[in-house]
């Protein structure tokens, strides 16, 4: 790993889906225990190319990028076997830690519309409301961790929705796509975890995860008009 590198942002690309299919492949037709070796490849990946790229981010964005990923990296390890609920709780941990970093990442000094920030954020409660209602009587012990969770959910939300008009239209673009894949896969596996199995539930789950990161990760990079991805 320390010796790859890649060209450009569309070999990067290939490369990541390319491993989010094999990861997806793995999780549909492997045993469990290989999984520990390809779900984690793709934060692994992430935070590599976004290390090469870190000359475009200053560096305490970088230390909250490098937080954020690092914490879903661990998240990602642990909820490989949801079924123990030790494992649960430490990924839900470390989720919700993630979020947090991304939000103070996605968080800026400039004014806002608090008018439009108003009837986004009433739909977003909402849909949070009725999922979290939905799973209730299913959640026993893990109630207030998935309430804080879903808290900073909403949270990341409105910080990406917010980033409108301040970063380039790239770049919004791309964040707030990935924190809506988030929020989708987020969606399905508390169904699943909670409720009751769904149609193609992991292969949903981790298209709509991987896709999600990746954009969120991406949309970081092409903040400022005109930036692109340096060629390694």
């Amino acid at each position: 790993m320390p010796n790859l590198k890649f060209k450009n942002v569309k070999q990067f690309t290939l490369i990541f889906f390319l491993v989010l299919a094999v990861d997806i492949t793995v999780k549909l037709y492997c045993p469990m225990r290989f999984r520990y070796f390809t779900k984690p490849l793709l934060i692994i990946l992430l935070l590599f190319f976004y290390y090469q790229q870190k000359e475009a981010n200053n560096k305490r964005d970088q230390l909250w990028v490098f937080l954020a990923l690092s914490c879903f990296l661990l998240g990602d390890i642990f909820i490989i076997n949801h079924l123990n609920p030790v494992l649960l709780s430490a990924s839900l941990v470390f989720f919700t830690l993630g979020k947090m970093f991304f939000s103070i990442k996605f968080l800026h000094k400039e004014d806002f519309n608090v008018v439009r920030l108003i009837p986004f954020s009433m739909l977003l409660f909402a849909y949070i409301f009725l999922l979290v209602g939905y799973v209730y009587e299913d959640l026993n012990v893990f109630f207030l961790a998935a309430i804080i969770s879903f808290f900073f959910t909403l949270v990341i939300f409105q910080f990406a929705f917010l980033r409108k008009g301040v970063f380039s239209l790239k770049s919004y673009n791309y964040v707030f796509f990935g924190v809506f894949l988030f929020l989708i896969s987020e969606s399905i596996m508390a169904i699943k975890t909670f409720k009751y199995g769904m149609p193609c539930q992991d292969f949903l789950i981790m298209l709509a995860y991987g896709s999600s990161i990746y954009f969120m990760t991406m949309g970081i990079l092409f903040e400022k008009e005109g930036v692109e991805v340096r060629e390694i």
